[in-house]
């Protein structure tokens, strides 16, 4: 059955977060199961009613439990292996950007000056 927006109490939209966060529904099944119309409906509230800080876009951890872009549980080993996957995506992008900023400066004089790392882009103002 779908629903209008004026359909959903604050008690409901509580209930559904709920069981979301306990990872009893992922929110794209939650929205399915009670015929939830908007697709970031659920999202929306999990931001608005759920715990602190949850993130329904890459890889959530809903109070304690590590998800995939699908919106399901991960093992410890799952989620270390998407980890690798992350990082070797990571250290493949640094050595393409490695390898255009050389071109730059070989090949078209342009210097590139590199930041080191942990600084911050953003100029200091200190008052003595």
């Amino acid at each position: 059955m779908k629903r209008t927006q004026r359909d959903y109490s604050l008690a409901f939209k509580l209930s559904v977060v709920e069981q979301v966060e306990k990872g009893e529904l992922t929110y794209k099944e939650a929205q399915r199961r009670y015929g939830i119309q908007g697709r970031s409906t659920v999202l929306v509230w999990l931001r608005k009613h759920g715990r602190p800080g949850w993130s329904g876009w890459s890889l959530p951890t809903v109070r304690g439990v590590d998800m995939d872009r699908q919106g399901k549980v991960l093992t410890p080993e799952q989620r270390i292996k998407e980890l690798e996957v992350q990082l070797k995506e990571a250290r493949e992008k640094a050595q393409l950007f490695e390898a255009v900023v050389n071109v730059l400066e070989k090949d078209y004089g342009v210097r590139v000056v590199k930041k080191p790392s942990g600084k911050s882009s953003r100029k200091s103002s200190s008052k003595g």
